[in-house]
């Protein structure tokens, strides 16, 4: 058996593994650059907060319509942008800072949704919720993952230069006025469709994944903010790819392998990347005097 047909093999005979890496090419190319813009603005927390405030929502669709794609979409997408508005609020309102609101919400949100599910289904289904089932994507969830990514794509291209001058000027958008208040919204609107659609593949608890550690991983590669982009995704598929690759031939849980993989690629990049990586920080050799080692050769 060829190296080739050996990596490949897995997803060309079985349609659920293609499945499968099509909802992960869709989660890297839609999240993956948000959590590059998510890194520079020292937001990372608030993208694991977001991934579990649209729990409840999830799960009241859940509660009353079963394991309905629209429901459940529908209710999640509401419930991040609920919790987004009320953690803006609260920052704005009173001293808290905006990470320590969305970390409270987070929280509650967790604590509520798991509750819900609990009290419709078995520990099967919350299981199905807090880690998704990328091995059983059908047609609608690929539709509605495509879709989101394509959607990101061109959403994040058009405000783009206001989010890259606020990545290095944090008082950029709110100098804009109401274009910076429009910019910020569209992004958060993005980072609550990326999750509610890496929800339904990998679960509330794992869709954060592609959003920050492929973002992570490219950061000490390259500087650009477009090239970390690119690489992000990059890292999103290889990730991936190779997380539903050793799922299928370990028998493991695909969304920790995919997450685990993601890991690594992140571990690697600490450690060697050229940009501010471990290797690339180490204190230089100490150099002994030439007149001394001169002196001694005599």
């Amino acid at each position: 058996m060829s190296a080739m047909t050996a990596v490949w093999g897995p997803f060309s005979d079985y349609e659920f593994m293609r499945r499968a890496l099509a909802g992960c090419v869709c989660l890297s190319v839609g999240a993956s650059p948000l959590g590059v813009i998510l890194l520079l603005r020292r937001m990372s927390l608030v993208g694991d907060a977001m991934a579990h405030a649209i729990l409840p929502g999830a799960a009241l669709g859940y509660f009353f319509f079963g394991l309905s794609l629209p429901a459940m979409t529908a209710g999640g997408l509401l419930a991040g942008l609920l919790v987004a508005a009320l953690a803006g609020m609260v920052s704005r309102l009173t001293t808290l800072r905006e990470d320590a609101s969305f970390a409270t919400f987070y929280l509650i949100s967790l604590a509520l949704g798991v509750l819900l599910v609990s009290l419709r289904g078995s520990n099967v289904d919350l299981l199905h919720v807090l880690f998704g089932s990328v091995l059983a994507l059908d047609d609608p969830t690929l539709l509605l993952g495509a879709s989101i990514a394509t959607v990101s794509v061109f959403a994040l291209a058009l405000i783009y230069r206001p989010l890259a001058v606020e990545c290095f000027d944090p008082g950029f958008l709110r100098g804009m006025g109401r274009q910076g208040v429009l910019a910020h919204a569209v992004f958060m609107l993005l980072l609550v469709l990326n999750l509610v659609g890496g929800f339904h593949s990998l679960g509330t608890l794992m869709a954060v994944a592609f959003l920050i550690l492929p973002a992570a991983a490219a950061r000490f590669w390259v500087r650009s903010l477009g090239a970390q982009m690119a690489l992000a995704v990059l890292c999103g598929l290889a990730g991936s790819g190779a997380g539903l690759w050793l799922s299928f031939r370990l028998g493991i849980a695909a969304s920790s392998a995919i997450t685990l993989c993601l890991g690594v690629l992140y571990a690697v990049s600490l450690t060697v990347g050229p940009d501010g990586g471990l290797w690339a920080r180490r204190p230089p050799r100490p150099q002994r005097n030439m007149s001394v080692t001169a002196g001694e050769s005599r």
